[in-house]
């Protein structure tokens, strides 16, 4: 019976956590496309390919995460359902705690890219010739 309810825990929380990565990731990565087109200083086209690989990578680290944490735990030989809701809550939780510090990464990544980007645009061209040839 035990089997039964954490393959019932693993038929909850799969769903929740990729709709979550995936509802982040489409909020993260439209409204991030213009940073990206801001840094890439206009070129459309490099900024929103550079945007869609960043958005797979995401994918791809925070699926793997869930996928990686998956597993439930459990002490008894009786495994109640209130039981596999507390753990449930836990694991979904602490994933979600996770993918919100992998947000604000990805968004001090823009600014830092935006603020790199802007920088290299007040930087004398006589600077920039001087700092590739040392």
């Amino acid at each position: 019976m035990e089997n039964t309810k954490i393959v019932i825990g693993y038929l909850i929380y799969l769903p929740i956590v990729i709709t979550l990565t995936i509802y982040v990731s489409k909020a993260l990565f439209k409204n991030g496309r213009l940073f990206m087109i801001d840094i890439f200083k206009g070129n459309e086209g490099i900024a929103l390919a550079t945007n869609k690989l960043f958005e797979i990578g995401f994918y791809l680290i925070n699926i793997g995460f869930a996928l990686y944490i998956m597993k439930l735990y459990y002490h008894s030989n009786d495994l109640s359902y209130q039981t596999l809701m507390e753990m449930l809550s836990m694991k979904i939780g602490g994933f979600t705690i996770y993918l919100g510090l992998m947000l604000f990464l990805n968004l001090f990544l823009f600014f830092r890219g935006r603020r790199k980007s802007k920088q290299s645009l007040r930087t004398p061209i006589t600077t920039q010739l001087y700092k590739k040839e040392q």
